[in-house]
């Protein structure tokens, strides 16, 4: 039995995963791996994983959560995480996992922090010191 179900949609340069339903890799968490196969084989590489409707993850699920994470960290991407339950934030402080995502409660904010990383500084930049 399916447990879990991504809405996926793309807003800018952000895909963004709509979760509903638990993270288990026992029975479920294949819908997450195989939406995340799909937007890198895309090109897509900057994601945004909406937890809202997600009401339990098993400790395989964190574990397929951070090895999406270093997924697309090597192919130049990263995920973040929006609308963390009560729940979910509790295991996430619990597992210390809180340090290793960017986790969000605004869905601007989230996308917006996706064009932060974008920014790059063209060509060198002056080095001032001050002389006294």
């Amino acid at each position: 039995m399916i447990s879990q179900k991504a809405n996926w949609r793309q807003v800018g340069n952000v895909s963004v995963l709509d979760m509903d339903g638990n993270i288990r890799i026992s029975d479920s968490s294949v819908t997450l791996q195989e939406a995340i196969r799909g937007l890198l084989a895309e090109g897509r590489n900057q994601v945004l994983l909406n937890l809202a409707r997600v009401g339990y993850i098993d400790s395989l699920g964190l574990g397929e959560l951070i090895s999406i994470h270093i997924t697309l960290k090597k192919n130049g991407g990263q995920i973040k995480l929006l609308h963390l339950t009560q729940r979910l934030r509790e295991l996430m402080t619990i597992t210390k996992l809180l340090t290793v995502f960017d986790v969000y409660e605004d869905e601007a904010e989230a996308l917006d922090s996706f064009r932060e990383g974008d920014l790059e500084i063209a060509g060198p930049q002056p080095f001032l010191v001050a002389v006294h």
